[in-house]
């Protein structure tokens, strides 16, 4: 009877103990600034002065401090955050390193974001979900452009309160003088960046001077440690009141009997019985049941993982978004974002990529980049492309609507990612700023007279046939002769020609890489409004980029997009050199050209793949008119 009245006992203290950890308040933060200021060493002596160490992970610390630590006989407590060898052997954070503990006050989820400029992408996972960001500043150094980067993008990325945390004031003597100097900068350069609170606080991460106990060595300084700071700073409020926001990841539909609506609160609050609206059909309904894993709810809030069955039977599918009929978000297919990208390979205006958002996915183009900013001065400059690690305004237009919210009002629904269409690798991060007004102004208007009835008129396939192949390579010699064939049988054509569009259409464009792909950009619009007119198009350009071709193709009906990949190796080219642009590209003359300084990507799967040395062009039109007369016949 003891052991079960001590086994109640126990159960109830852990219930209580659950209770009571449930109660209380999260803070998200995360610990940015520049290559070694101390980040991983803020975060080990955190989770040590807090006893949140096993004895275990402590015996293994101090083992790793002599083989890899950087702390002499002193333990490391970066170490217990640089998890990766690489990190370990380089002394660097690389990846975002997530810690959970809690104090009697509160709970915490750190994220330990890597310094190096190299991993901007990085630091910004990392502040995409944070309340919270400690800028560190090592005090023999002051602020630095790493300093004044990572404070501009926690500042784009909603967080709204700084921990300026002067660290290794131990190497300089805990000067007030320098502690002084450094804030009164970093509040200069800060001034406009609208965070609501910033604390500045002089610390060693070492030695634990004003982490978690006060410092005998700076009498000076009569402000909170940084764990009472992290311990009392206000941030509940930043989003209370938000609209409720439920984007549906997917369609759940175990049975005939039920249908619901799977995903997470993205904001908000929801309850059996309210009306909600799709957002993209505007189709209005009410929520007949709320149902988790563990049963059903009348009510749910953000951050909770849902199921909602609605009243009514409505077309609702993944990317789409419920939310309240009074407070709706923008649905629009064209809007201005912020843009932190992350590539080797610059970010160009006119290429298309994939844009994700919570849980929606779309073609994209950036339409227009506007400016990038200069993260030291904050100055707008402008640019035509946007290099690894920079920042930029642009215009997106995305190939159909999208829900979501200004990225101020909802950091959700505000947000996106770029995907290289190509590579499939994540290039660029956004924030919404807002929809654009002539996404709404613009609408398509209904024609009575179609595509298939000008075909039919012509008694024809409306096709593109693009050429594709080094200058010199006999691209528009084969496509005349194409053309005249087709001609000579009644067929109804146009030839686009590249040096020909760059006496009109494009005549303001130049061959930087940017200029190239706005001139296929263009072109490709160009083709595209023709098939609409029931032509067969021949369309002869280098286009070097598969990326363009690829996106020419898309904006081309299923079967209407043929590419022709006339294969000349490019000694022959710079052999023939009909115009004597090799020579002058060769002798420096002329830059960017493609195959001499500016690359040329074959195609992988062409339509039609012409090899011509050793064949007449007339032979290799003949192939393709035979390919073009199948075509017609399906």
């Amino acid at each position: 009877m003891a052991h079960l009245a001590a086994d109640a006992v126990i159960t109830a203290n852990m219930v209580d103990y659950l209770e009571e950890q449930e109660r209380k308040s999260l803070l998200r933060f995360l610990t940015c600034g520049s290559v070694d200021d101390g980040k991983s060493t803020l975060i080990g002596r955190l989770l040590y002065d807090t006893k949140l160490i096993f004895e275990d992970q402590l015996a293994t610390l101090e083992r790793e401090s002599v083989k890899h630590g950087t702390a002499g006989e002193h333990i490391d407590f970066a170490l217990l955050v640089d998890g990766l060898e690489a990190e370990r052997e380089q002394g660097i954070t690389i990846d975002v390193a997530y810690r959970f503990f809690a104090t009697s006050r509160r709970k915490f989820i750190v994220a330990d974001t890597p310094g190096h400029e190299e991993y901007t992408r990085n630091m910004a996972t990392g502040a995409s979900t944070a309340d919270l960001a400690i800028v560190l500043v090592d005090s023999r150094q002051g602020i630095l452009r790493q300093t004044r980067r990572h404070s501009y993008i926690a500042s784009l990325l909603g967080i709204r309160h700084v921990v300026l945390a002067v660290n290794k004031i131990d190497l300089v003597g805990h000067d007030q003088t320098i502690f002084d100097s450094i804030v009164s900068d970093y509040l200069a350069f800060a001034r406009d960046l609208g965070f609501k609170s910033i604390q500045s606080i002089p610390i060693s991460a070492r030695y634990g001077d004003n982490v978690t106990m006060p410092s005998r060595h700076m009498p000076w300084y009569q402000g909170p440690t940084l764990l009472q700071y992290l311990e009392t700073v206000p941030v509940e409020n930043d989003y209370r009141d938000r609209p409720f926001r439920f984007p549906v990841q997917m369609v759940s539909r175990p049975n005939l009997d039920f249908r619901g609506f799977a995903g997470q609160v993205a904001s908000g609050r929801i309850a059996v019985g309210d009306e909600v609206v799709v957002a993209k059909s505007g189709q209005i309904s009410r929520v007949k049941e709320i149902v988790t894993f563990d049963g059903k709810l009348e009510s749910a809030a953000e951050g909770q993982a849902i199921t909602i069955v609605l009243e009514d039977q409505l077309e609702v599918s993944r990317g789409n978004v419920l939310a309240l009929p009074a407070d709706r978000p923008h649905v629009a297919d064209q809007f201005q974002a912020h843009v932190i990208w992350f590539s080797h390979d610059a970010m160009m205006p006119g290429r298309s990529y994939i844009l994700r958002t919570e849980t929606d996915s779309a073609n994209a183009t950036v339409t227009t980049l506007k400016h990038h900013v200069d993260v030291n001065t904050f100055a707008r400059k402008a640019a035509k492309s946007l290099r690894m690690n920079e920042i930029g305004v642009c215009n997106i237009s995305t190939q159909a609507p999208i829900a979501f919210d200004t990225y101020k009002d909802n950091r959700v629904t505000g947000s996106f990612i770029l995907i290289d269409r190509f590579t499939n690798a994540t290039v660029g991060a956004g924030m919404i700023d807002y929809p654009l007004r002539r996404a709404q102004n613009v609408h398509w208007q209904a024609l009575d007279v179609n595509k298939e009835a000008r075909a039919a008129l012509k008694h024809q396939r409306p096709v593109v046939l693009w050429f594709t192949g080094y200058s010199g390579s006999g691209k528009s010699t084969i496509a005349n002769t194409v053309e005249k064939l087709l001609h000579a049988k009644g067929k109804h054509t146009y030839m686009l020609d590249g040096d020909n569009v760059r006496h009109g259409l494009n005549r303001d464009l130049g061959f930087t890489v940017e200029d190239r792909v706005e001139n296929i950009r263009r072109i490709a619009e160009v083709a595209r409004l023709m098939t609409e007119a029931g032509l067969i198009v021949l369309v002869s350009f280098i286009a070097p980029f598969r990326s363009e071709r690829r996106m020419a193709r898309e904006m081309m009906a299923a079967g209407e997009f043929i590419e022709i990949f006339v294969d000349t190796p490019l000694e022959e080219c710079i052999r023939r050199d009909p115009k004597g642009l090799y020579k002058r590209a060769l002798a420096g003359e002329i830059r960017n050209f493609t195959g001499v300084d500016s690359p040329y990507e074959t195609p992988e799967k062409p339509e039609i793949h012409l090899h011509t040395l050793g064949h007449e062009p007339i032979a290799m039109a003949a192939l393709i008119e035979e390919y073009i007369d199948k075509l017609q016949e399906r």
